[in-house]
């Protein structure tokens, strides 16, 4: 058996009725002290972190490093070349906004790619990549804080050494990387997290600003109806933004204030530094899997890159009339999609937490033609299905203790565009992996080890 088993069992072994009941009690008295939810929801439903080996991190994070190589290039690519920029699916007013530079290297200063792991054999397949706004650094760091207090932890901690993955400070970095290449190294920036007032991730918003400003940076929480931009100044009221950390999404700011957004004026005259920047956008459609998977872009990736494609991303092309390779043989695409409903996903190129995916083994043939229909007429891409893991999870419920199997992800943070460090665990008893989905719920994940 191996460590993490041995740490699950222990773990579990330990939830007596009673230090159950003290753990829980202890769980719901810091997550509303430390303001843990998702809008009115807590933030965690169980009692036990996710337990990972060492190996097995550095193997994902290995792994997670060479594909974001591999995003680069096509990213790059896409900057460079409008043709193979269309197989990204941009808008009219994307292709405008992409072409800005802003002022620093990477697309993607603080990224999240999303996967699903098996440990028993090694399998690893990333289905989207966060490459916009991605949630959960700040809620991750606070929790893994919260279940180090667990009093089941008390007896844990004597028989296992568990590593924490930070990840708040890796935003932190990011950001501030980001500003000093646009601005130089002069002034310390003046912090704005700009989001919409009612979003559910409000109160991690609450969580970075206190951490931000403990590093001795201002920083506000403000809307994008509360912005102004006079005289060559973004402005909050009297506080004038020179750095974004942008979690409103772009297609949402542009659909209420359009290309004359105070936003939008001030990054594009160089204004104020935003992170993560409009060019973020062909990375966050997830047609960005597609241009990774597809044969006619094999000659951009090196020997390892191919190899880390084609163990880790599914396959995966945008809806369309054409053929293509699936497992190196020619298929005509919609009549494949038609006939294989059970092992097919169809997701729309731009939304998320989970809105508009059709998982085809969950609905009847009448019910995925029409999807089919409506991926032809909007950009959606198609992507094959993938085993999804499960491990035992313990939570309260009627104050008794009930262990059951939750389906889980593994979502590590990416920063810089090319470093990995952290991982955001999502548990679900829906195969819809998300905080909004049924049983949803995040925990802290932890490296162990026996002492």
């Amino acid at each position: 058996m191996s460590v993490v088993q041995n740490a699950i069992q222990t773990y579990h072994a330990l939830l007596t009725p009673e230090a159950a009941q003290d753990s829980q009690a202890h769980l719901d008295d810091q997550m509303n002290l430390r303001g843990l939810f998702f809008g009115d929801r807590p933030l965690t439903t169980v009692l036990r972190p996710r337990f990972l080996s060492l190996e097995q991190y550095r193997y994902i994070r290995h792994r997670t490093q060479v594909l974001l190589q591999a995003f680069g290039k096509i990213h790059e690519m896409g900057l460079k070349d409008k043709i193979f920029r269309e197989q990204f699916m941009l808008l009219d007013w994307e292709h405008i906004l992409v072409e800005h530079d802003p002022g620093f290297h990477t697309p993607t200063p603080i990224s999240r790619l999303d996967s699903f792991y098996i440990p028993e054999t090694n399998e690893l397949r990333f289905t989207e990549y966060n490459a916009e706004t991605p949630a959960a650094p700040a809620y991750n760091d606070v929790l893994t804080a919260v279940f180090f207090g667990l009093p089941v932890m008390r007896d844990f901690l004597r028989r296992y050494v568990l590593y924490t993955l930070p990840a708040r400070h890796g935003a932190l970095h990011a950001l501030m990387d980001a500003y000093q290449q646009w601005a130089g190294r002069g002034e310390k920036p003046r912090v704005a997290i700009i989001d919409w007032s009612d979003v559910p991730t409000y109160s991690e918003f609450l969580l970075f600003q206190s951490y931000f400003k403990a590093q001795g940076l201002e920083c506000i929480i403000t809307s994008p109806q509360k912005v102004e931009y006079i005289g060559g100044k973004l402005m909050a009221g009297d506080f004038h933004i020179n750095l974004i950390f942008k979690r409103v999404l772009i297609s949402e700011l542009i659909e209420q204030g359009g290309l004359e957004h105070p936003i939008v004026r001030a990054v594009l005259d160089n204004a104020v530094c935003m992170a993560n920047p409009f060019n973020c956008k062909m990375l966050y459609k997830k047609a960005s899997l597609a241009v990774l998977s597809d044969e006619r872009n094999a000659y951009l990736f090196n020997a390892e890159e191919t190899k880390a494609i084609a163990d880790h991303i599914p396959w995966t092309r945008k809806v369309e009339y054409r053929t293509t390779l699936h497992n190196g043989k020619p298929v005509d695409l919609i009549p494949y999609i038609v006939q294989n409903k059970d092992r097919l996903v169809l997701k729309p190129n731009d939304d998320y937490g989970g809105r508009g995916i059709v998982l085809g083994w969950t609905v009847d043939y009448r019910e995925w033609e029409q999807a089919i229909k409506v991926a032809l007429e909007t950009p959606y891409i198609v992507q094959e299905r993938i085993n999804i893991p499960s491990e035992p999870y313990p939570s309260m419920i009627d104050n008794q203790l009930h262990i059951f199997d939750r389906m889980l992800d593994t979502a590590p943070f990416a920063f810089h565009g090319d470093t990995v460090y952290g991982c955001l665990t999502r548990l679900s008893t829906s195969a819809l992996l998300n905080v909004t989905a049924g049983g949803g719920s995040t925990v802290p994940t932890f490296l162990v080890e026996e002492r």
